[in-house]
């Protein structure tokens, strides 16, 4: 009798238990979110809470990076302008500015407080990472046309909009 498909099952089901076992040792999820990664969840490398916890921070209950927080177009809302300067020794420098906007890291994860909260980066769709100051260096950028997005987000992680208009910029560098 050949062996070979009764042997390649029990190596995928072996290797995928594998795989799975290794990533979720180092918090890789599924959603997205790399849990060991302090740069994402405000330095700590705690796990979110439970999604029904109904305290803001599970992912059920407020961390969903998909939903707006509409600030009033009045002429105080947060305004997002971004500008990239090659760095002399390697990558680039961008420089994320605000107004009427206070980045805030000692309330990541807690309730929506108007007009301050965090940026978050994506480098040709994909984040980055969340950051709470102005300027950042880009290192290890792909070759080619590279795409630079900035939202704005609130402390509970909703990405912010004045009316139905997201907070948000993009840029495009030839690195």
């Amino acid at each position: 009798m050949d062996r070979s498909i009764p042997l390649l099952l029990i190596g995928l089901v072996f290797g995928g238990g594998i795989g799975f076992t290794i990533a979720a040792g180092n918090g890789i999820t599924f959603d997205g979110h790399d849990h060991g990664d302090p740069g994402q969840h405000g330095g700590s490398t705690a796990q979110h809470a439970d999604a029904t916890s109904g305290n803001g921070s599970g992912h059920g209950s407020g961390h969903n990076h998909d939903e707006m927080v509409s600030v009033a177009d009045d002429g105080a809302a947060p305004t997002l302008t971004l500008a990239v300067h090659k760095d002399p020794a390697a990558g680039w420098n961008l420089n994320i500015q605000t107004e009427n906007f206070r980045f805030a890291p000692e309330n990541a994860s807690t309730a929506h407080v108007e007009g301050e909260g965090h940026a978050h980066v994506y480098i040709n769709g994909v984040k980055l990472g969340r950051y709470y100051a102005d300027w950042l260096h880009l290192s290890a950028l792909p070759k080619g046309q590279v795409e630079v997005k900035v939202t704005l987000n609130s402390n509970d992680h909703k990405m912010l909009a004045v009316g139905a208009t997201p907070l948000s910029q993009t840029l495009t560098i030839e690195n």
